[in-house]
């Protein structure tokens, strides 16, 4: 099901709800009740919910957007650090120069067309781009440098690969959900509070305010569904792509 398929819903349902619940609730409401003496107190009550749950909401979106961007970040830096072995790696003798060329090469090209899709179902990185990681910096290590110039290469090259290897380890870190269960617990249950408190202010069935109730819970959905949709930086739709990788390797995949 489309992500966008699911926030009309959502924004949809969370309306609904908040009109039915106005309609049946109006039914049962004697004729002679007055709906216009709403008490100063819950006026108060909930002013003061609506600011503290605009904050959560407020840090809670700040916190993701955070998140994916440093998951953004990790990708490039992963990227670049590569990108960096291959092009110092000229200085070395040919067969050793492809070698590690061809290595980093598998490597980008692992990460692009396969462990991606695994961050993205599992949350997870893949063994087999370990591997493929490990055998460039044996690439890089295991070299002994010929002469002075190729001895200068070498500890920015040993350098690169631990950067690297240092992006990767992160990136794989920041693959699952940042949002603890908890903090979702309070963010739900801190909207249907909120929600709540509309019918304590006693709303009535005119258009206006049947409006102004559908839209302020359908705004909630909204905002809910984005927080949800920034947790997993590599997965849904607002996410890190890998194309800083593709930018700087060609033919990845082949």
């Amino acid at each position: 099901m489309s992500e966008w398929l699911v926030l009309t819903l959502a924004m949809a349902a969370a309306c609904g709800v908040v009109l039915i619940v106005t309609f049946l609730r109006h039914r049962r409401t004697s004729p002679d009740y007055d709906a216009s003496e709403t008490p100063d107190v819950i006026e108060y009550m909930t002013m003061m919910i609506g600011v503290v749950y605009a904050i959560v909401l407020g840090l809670a979106i700040a916190g993701v957007w955070e998140a994916r961007s440093l998951a953004e970040d990790h990708v490039h830096s992963e990227a670049q650090a590569l990108h960096e072995v291959s092009e110092r790696a000229r200085v070395y003798p040919t067969e050793v120069r492809e070698r590690i060329r061809t290595d980093v090469h598998a490597y980008v090209s692992h990460v692009v067309t396969t462990e991606w899709d695994s961050m993205a179902d599992r949350g997870e990185l893949t063994d087999r781009g370990a591997q493929l990681l490990t055998r460039v910096r044996h690439d890089v290590t295991d070299y002994q440098p010929k002469s002075d110039f190729e001895a200068q290469a070498y500890q920015p090259l040993v350098d690169a690969v631990a950067a690297a290897s240092d992006a990767r380890n992160s990136r794989g870190e920041s693959a699952g959900a940042t949002m603890p269960g908890v903090v979702w617990f309070g963010l739900i249950t801190g909207g249907l509070v909120t929600i709540g408190m509309i019918f304590m202010l006693q709303i009535r069935r005119t258009p206006r305010e049947l409006i102004l109730a559908g839209l302020f819970s359908a705004l909630i959905a909204f905002l809910l569904f984005l927080i949800w949709d920034f947790d997993a930086p590599y997965s849904r739709g607002v996410a890190a792509t890998p194309d800083p990788f593709r930018a700087l390797f060609d033919n990845l995949g082949r």
